[in-house]
């Protein structure tokens, strides 16, 4: 049994850990700001980054005052040849946001392996002519090795107040295999969700050492997690489109 993708994963998590930790306490000062001035953290991801948008969302052992922009066009369920395509269009990032509450203050985490398409550019564009720090998520190397697609030629890291890199390859996939015509499995996902929860576990630490208790949910699935969830959910319903 071949271990390959193991030893790389475990080679990329001691990447990140050396590198990103400094992106990772400034991105944590970042949304740890927000959350005590009783403001929210927006994800936003398209294709398969949408995946880290879920990772932090409505979790056991997650923080509540975040909220998910999903949007069914860039997900992969309905068509995955079209999301590819809606995630080149320009002015759709504009149409999705428009459904969301952004406030001034508020933080957005746009994750984007590759940075360079017009969603997520435009995202970070908008987020921030309205007052929005933003926090990127992606792979420096694969996005400083493509070209930008957006009319203002730039890409997502380049428009970020904290640029957190996943430590992958262009490309994404990092294993090469004989007989095949490019390298196999993807590796932002997982590196993706270890920063996340690093970063958030670095939120609540953040937090507490200002005296501030963050809101944080318990699984459903404990006893005494429904409870203490119901009061909290009841003040989000109306900030967080998702819940």
């Amino acid at each position: 049994m071949s271990t390959a993708y193991i030893n790389e994963i475990r080679r990329l998590l001691d990447l990140v850990e050396e590198s990103q930790s400094g992106a990772v306490h400034r991105a944590a000062s970042c949304i740890a700001e927000a959350f005590i001035g009783g403001q929210l953290l927006h994800l936003f991801g398209t294709g398969h980054a949408h995946i880290l948008c879920e990772e932090l969302f409505y979790r056991a052992g997650g923080m509540l005052p975040i909220n998910p922009i999903f949007d069914s066009g860039l997900m992969l369920h309905e068509s995955a040849l079209a999301s590819s395509q809606f995630e080149r269009l320009p002015g759709y990032a504009h149409i999705i946001l428009s459904r969301h509450t952004l406030e001034v203050g508020d933080v957005m985490l746009i994750a984007s392996n590759s940075g360079v398409n017009a969603v997520p550019v435009e995202a970070a564009l908008e987020a921030r002519e309205r007052g929005l720090s933003v926090i990127a998520l992606t792979s420096l190397a694969h996005s400083q090795s493509v070209q930008p697609r957006h009319a203002s030629c730039k890409k997502l890291y380049q428009l970020a107040d904290v640029v957190i890199d996943n430590c992958g390859q262009l490309g994404d996939a990092a294993l090469e295999v004989p007989g095949l015509p490019g390298k196999v499995e993807a590796t932002s996902t997982v590196t993706g969700a270890v920063l996340l929860h690093w970063v958030m576990h670095e939120v609540i630490e953040q937090m507490l050492t200002r005296g501030v208790t963050p809101e944080i949910i318990i699984s459903a699935n404990v006893p005494g997690g429904d409870q203490h969830n119901a009061q909290a959910f009841a003040h989000y319903r109306n900030k967080v489109r998702s819940l």
